[in-house]
């Protein structure tokens, strides 16, 4: 699958996570990376464009990534969202799975193989919910045609 066209937005309040995972991901992928250190400046940036994953750190001062998370959810529900956090206890972990409907979960410091990976299935998983909307507006709307061809039949038979 192309990855060209596909953007992988990351939100940390750590400039330098942010600048290591962009230019791993820019020297490694085609993705477009958005980054933001401020999780209100991505909601404002997701609630106007199309992104692919969401990827957020758990504990950031503006706004904790559960919060972040929930709230880019309620933009772009099909977008898989990933913690990606420090602190790794699986109280959090199983909340944030729960609450948010995660993707996944990673702790730091990261494998770049592994998130790689992540983020390639994450892409590919909303690509498929793309393509199932599709195939579904597709059926709805031939549903749609042949019950107005039905209408149309009996009217011309009764």
């Amino acid at each position: 699958m192309q990855n060209s066209q596909q953007t992988i937005m990351i939100v940390d309040d750590e400039e330098m996570v942010l600048t290591s995972l962009a230019g791993y991901l820019g020297l490694e992928t085609e993705y477009t990376v958005v980054t933001y250190t401020s999780a209100r400046g991505a909601l404002q940036w997701v609630a106007d464009h199309e992104v692919d994953v969401i990827v957020s750190d758990f504990l950031m001062p503006e706004m904790d990534g559960l919060t972040f998370l929930r709230q880019a959810r309620d933009l772009k529900p099909d977008v898989p969202r990933i913690i990606l956090t420090g602190y790794a206890d699986k109280e959090n972990a199983i909340k944030a799975i729960n609450e948010v409907g995660l993707f996944h979960y990673i702790e730091k410091p990261w494998d770049n193989d592994d998130l790689r990976i992540i983020l390639r299935n994450g892409v590919e998983k909303r690509q498929l919910l793309r393509r199932l909307r599709d195939k579904i507006g597709e059926i709805t709307r031939a549903h749609a045609e042949l019950r107005d061809i039905q209408q149309e039949i009996l009217k011309a038979f009764a």
